[in-house]
């Protein structure tokens, strides 16, 4: 992003062609888990996913023409050990209001430490 460029909701013209706009920034959101220095710049421009202007166009070319620079660099993740990790489990219950799940979770760290 241009330091000291404010991205705003009316600035400039609408873009005509919204699909191609919102795929992608799409395309770099998804890029954002392997490049987090974009993070920031492509939260910016998919803010104005709904109605983009010609000055958010003109900030994701500016955020494409970075990466095209910078195709060497990311993170590189493979199948062994990496700087991130996850993991994903089935919810067993739903709690109906915050103070079942309070205490849902109040039980299950209790007995996970005893």
């Amino acid at each position: 992003m241009v330091v000291g460029k404010k991205l705003a909701k009316d600035d400039g013209n609408a873009l005509s062609d919204l699909q191609h706009y919102r795929s992608i920034v799409g395309s770099l959101q998804y890029l954002c888990h392997t490049r987090p220095d974009i993070s920031y710049s492509v939260n910016k421009v998919a803010q104005y996913m709904q109605n983009p202007r010609y000055s958010h166009w003109v900030a994701v070319k500016r955020i494409l023409r970075y990466l095209r620079g910078t195709l060497d660099y990311g993170l590189v993740l493979t199948s062994g050990s990496n700087i991130i990790s996850w993991s994903s489990k089935k919810q067993r219950s739903v709690s109906r209001s915050t103070v079942e799940a309070e205490y849902r979770s109040l039980t299950d760290t209790a007995s996970e430490i005893i």
